[in-house]
C-alpha cells in the first residue's frame, strides 16, 4: 500500500463522513438530470399544417369556416389521408373556365404561417412553435440538437482539464454559476440564433458540473463501494429526467421551464457551493502534493469517524502519516493530459474506452431516431401520434434505469470488462441485424432488437464512463474522463447532424459506426480489470494496469508441462 492510501486509511477509510458526502452527492444529480434532459421537450415537433389563406380560394369558397375551410385549403396526402403540413392547394387564376374554377390544379407553400393543433410535448409554446421551425426551417431543429451536444463535448474537454489544474470543487462551483446565468439567459432569448449560442454554452457548463461531481464522488469511495454509489447517482439522475415532463405540464411554456431549471441550479449552488457539502477531493490533493490542504480535510474526516488524529499510541496515525508526506516541503505538481503520450498502456486504455463511448452514444441516438434501415425507431413506433409523446420519453428513461440496475447487479460480480464486452456485443449484433434486415424482419422482431440495442447502448455508455474513471490516474482523471464523456457527446451529435443534411449518407454513417462497434469487441480484451483495485494515483500507476485473463481462475502465466524443471547441481 502506498503512502497516500495509508493516509486515507488513517483518516478513517470509507467512514461515516465520506459515506455521507458520497450519498449527499446524489441529490445534485436530480437537478443536473432535470437540466440535461430538457432537449427532447424543447425540440419536439408538434402536429402542424399550413394556416388556411382565404385569399387563395375562389370567391365562392372564401366564406367557408372551420373544417370546411381546412378541407378546401390544405391537401390530404398519404395512405391515411393525413393533412400535408407544408402545402396549400392552388386554384386556377381568375378568368378560368367555370367547370374548373373549383378544382385545384396544384399546390404551393404556406403563406400565412402554420397552425399547431397539438402542443409540443405538453408545452403550449416551444422554440419550434415560437420561431416556426417546421417545413423548410425544420433543419434548424437538428442543428440546435447538434450544437447542444457539441457544447457538452467542449465543456467536458475544457472543464475536465480544469479539474486537474484547479480542483474538482472549483470547477463544480464555476460550472454551476455559469449554468445558472446561461439558463436564465435562455429564458430571455429574443431570437433563434441567440438561443442556439446559449444552448451550446449551457450544454458545456452542465457537462462540466456533472463531470466534476462524478470524479469527486468516485474519489471519495473505496473500491467495494465505487460501483454502488456511482449507479445510485445514475438512478437519481433518472429521477430528474422523469420529473421534467411534470414540470413542463405545470408551467406550460418553454421559457418558464428554462427559468425554473435555472432556479433549481441556483438552489443547488446555494447548498453545494459550501465546502461542508462539497469539499475538495483529498485524493487529488495528495496526488498533486498539496499535503497541507489535504490534511485539513482528512483531519475533519477522522474526527467525524470517531478517530483521534493525534493518537500517539498508533504507529500509523493520521498526524504521523501527514508529517511523513510533508517532509521536505513538497511543491504542488500538476499534470497535463498530454502526459498520456509518454505512457505505454494508459493511452491505449483511454483510446479504447473513448471509441466505446462514441459507438455507444451514436448507436443509442440511432435507435431512438429510427435510422436503422427504413423502419421508424422503436420509440416512435410505440407512439406514432403526438399525443403519446410521453410514452417513448418515459420508456427511454426506464431503459436507462434498467441498464443502471443491471450494471449494479453484474459489474461487481463478473467484473467491468466482461460486462462491457457483453454489452458491446449485444449492441453491435442488434444494430447489425437491423441495418441488414430491417426491411424484412417482422415488427415484433424489430421491436425486440431495438429494445435490446438501446438497453445495451445505455449500459455501454454508463460502464465506459465508470471504467475510464477507474483506469485514468488521479492526476489527470478529470481530463481523461472528459475525453471519454466528450466522445459520447460526439457520438450522439452525429445522429441529428444527419437530419441537418437531409438524411443524406445516413446509411454509410451507420455502417461505419456498426463496424466500429464490432472492432471494439476485440479491443475490449486489451483492457485491464479495475474491479476491486485502488485508484491509480500517478501516470506510472496507471501504466501498470495491464490486461488480465478474461475468465477468473485462469493461471497468470502459461505452464509448459513438456519442459522439465531445472535441477540444481
Amino acid at each position: 500500500m502506498d503512502r497516500e492510501a495509508r493516509v486515507l486509511c488513517a483518516a478513517g477509510g470509507f467512514g461515516r463522513a465520506r459515506r455521507l458526502l458520497a450519498a449527499a452527492s446524489w441529490l445534485p444529480c436530480v437537478a443536473l438530470g432535470l437540466a440535461l434532459s430538457s432537449e427532447p421537450l424543447l425540440t419536439a415537433r408538434p402536429a402542424h399544417h399550413c394556416r388556411p389563406d382565404p385569399a387563395l380560394l375562389p370567391p365562392s369558397l372564401r366564406a367557408l369556416r372551420g373544417p370546411a375551410l381546412l378541407d378546401a385549403s390544405v391537401p390530404r396526402l398519404g395512405p391515411a389521408r393525413a393533412l400535408s403540413p407544408c402545402l396549400l392547394l392552388r386554384y386556377p387564376v381568375a378568368g378560368a373556365r367555370p367547370s374548373s374554377a373549383l378544382a385545384p390544379n396544384g399546390t404551393r407553400s404556406c403563406t400565412r404561417g402554420w397552425l399547431y393543433t397539438l402542443p409540443a410535448a405538453g408545452l403550449m409554446h416551444s422554440p419550434v412553435t415560437q420561431w416556426d421551425l417546421v417545413c423548410e426551417d425544420s433543419w434548424k431543429v437538428p442543428l440546435e440538437q447538434t450544437c447542444h451536444f457539441l457544447g457538452g463535448l467542449l465543456g467536458c474537454v475544457l472543464l475536465g482539464a480544469g479539474c486537474d489544474s484547479f480542483g474538482r470543487r472549483a470547477v463544480f462551483v464555476v460550472s454551476l454559476v455559469l449554468a445558472t446565468v446561461l439558463g436564465a439567459s435562455e429564458a430571455l432569448a429574443a431570437s433563434f440564433q441567440t438561443l442556439l449560442a446559449l444552448r451550446f454554452l449551457h450544454g458545456g457548463t452542465l457537462a462540466g458540473a456533472f463531470l466534476a461531481l462524478y470524479v469527486a464522488r468516485l474519489e471519495l469511495c473505496d473500491p467495494p463501494h465505487r460501483l454502488a454509489f456511482s449507479m445510485g447517482a445514475g438512478l437519481f439522475s433518472v429521477v430528474g429526467t422523469l420529473l421534467l415532463p411534470g414540470l413542463a405540464m405545470l408551467v406550460q411554456d418553454w421559457r418558464l421551464l428554462q427559468g425554473l431549471n435555472a432556479l433549481v441550479t441556483g438552489f443547488l449552488l446555494l447548498f453545494w457551493g459550501f465546502p461542508a457539502l462539497f469539499p475538495e477531493s483529498p485524493c487529488w490533493l495528495l496526488a498533486t502534493g498539496q499535503v497541507t490542504q489535504a490534511g485539513r480535510i482528512l483531519w475533519h474526516f477522522a474526527e467525524a469517524s470517531g478517530l483521534d488524529p493525534e493518537d500517539s499510541s498508533e504507529e500509523n496515525s493520521l498526524a504521523t502519516e501527514l508529517a511523513a508526506l510533508s517532509a521536505g516541503n513538497p511543491q504542488p505538481q500538476y499534470h497535463s493530459i498530454l502526459g498520456l503520450l509518454h505512457t505505454r498502456v494508459a493511452w491505449r486504455n483511454g483510446l479504447i474506452l473513448g471509441f466505446s463511448s462514441v459507438s455507444g452514444g451514436h448507436s443509442s441516438a440511432s435507435f431512438q431516431a429510427g435510422r436503422w434501415g427504413t423502419r421508424a425507431g422503436f420509440l416512435r413506433s410505440l407512439a406514432p401520434g403526438e399525443p403519446a409523446f410521453y410514452l417513448p420519453y418515459f420508456l427511454e428513461a426506464g431503459l436507462e434505469a434498467a441498464a443502471t440496475v443491471l450494471l449494479f447487479l453484474t459489474a461487481d460480480g463478473s467484473g467491468r470488462r466482461p460486462v462491457l464486452l457483453l454489452g458491446t456485443m449485444a449492441a453491435g449484433l442488434a444494430s447489425l441485424l437491423l441495418l441488414a434486415g430491417a426491411q424484412y424482419l417482422p415488427g415484433w422482431t424489430t421491436l425486440s432488437l431495438s429494445v435490446l440495442g438501446l438497453l445495451a447502448c445505455q449500459a455501454v455508455l454508463v460502464l465506459s464512463v465508470l471504467f475510464a474513471a477507474e483506469a485514468f490516474p488521479t492526476v489527470i482523471r478529470g481530463a481523461g474522463l472528459g475525453l471519454v464523456l466528450g466522445a459520447g457527446f460526439l457520438g450522439r451529435a452525429a445522429a441529428p447532424l444527419t437530419d441537418t443534411c437531409g438524411r443524406h449518407g445516413f446509411f454509410l454513417q451507420d455502417v461505419v459506426f456498426t463496424s466500429l462497434a464490432i472492432l471494439i469487441l476485440l479491443c475490449v480484451l486489451l483492457l485491464p480489470e479495475t474491479h476491486g483495485r485502488e485508484l491509480p494515483q500517478s501516470l506510472e500507476d496507471a501504466d501498470h494496469l495491464h490486461h488480465s485473463p478474461l475468465l477468473r481462475g485462469c493461471p497468470p502465466q502459461d505452464h509448459l508441462p513438456l519442459l522439465l524443471p531445472s535441477h540444481s547441481g
